[in-house]
């Protein structure tokens, strides 16, 4: 595996629901700042897209397709009409993109999504009730639509203090084919 020293270490919730992903597939890793996670993801064998508005701190890497893309001033979707084997989100919080992020799984589709929740700012940044998720929110926003594999919400003292919500879930389809075992 090529790391660079610079980049920190992939989320342990990324890292749990990897096997999910299938092998060799395709990957989206919204606002992958660094690239922490498209670059792990690449070492396991996945085609990473690595979108972020700011793609310069990025490593450059044959395995990753990288996207620069603001997707909070109204532009459309960069990636209209492309499906994706896995969609990892973590650190990150723009609601309009639920229901786009899940059309744009394809059926068997891992979502892997980790970010912050009310309850954070007595922690840290980010503070703004508009970027931390109300109670259950993240649940609600992907439960109905995809396969509930795992839920988390509350208090993590690793890598840092924060409030977090977590979310790991499967669409289901005609070529679906994960089995659900208790974790």
């Amino acid at each position: 595996m090529r790391r660079t020293c610079n980049i920190p270490t992939p989320s342990p919730w990324v890292v749990r629901f990897l096997p999910l992903i299938s092998k060799n597939g395709d990957v989206l890793d919204l606002a992958c700042g660094q690239g922490r996670h498209s670059v792990f993801l690449a070492s396991e064998g996945l085609r990473i897209t690595a979108l972020d508005r700011d793609i310069s701190r990025l490593p450059r890497d044959e395995r990753i397709n990288p996207v620069e893309a603001n997707l909070e001033e109204g532009n459309p979707w960069p990636l209209a009409g492309q499906r994706f084997d896995g969609i990892v989100v973590t650190n990150y919080l723009h609601r309009p993109l639920f229901p786009i992020l899940i059309d744009s799984l394809r059926p068997g589709g891992v979502m892997i999504y980790e970010t912050f929740s009310i309850g954070n700012e007595a922690y840290g940044r980010p503070r703004d009730p508009e970027f931390l998720l109300r109670e259950g929110e993240l649940l609600e926003a992907f439960s109905g639509k995809l396969t509930v594999v795992a839920y988390e919400a509350g208090a993590i003292d690793q890598p840092a203090p924060a409030v977090v919500q977590r979310i790991a879930a499967v669409k289901q389809g005609k070529t679906a084919n994960v089995i659900l075992v208790p974790v």
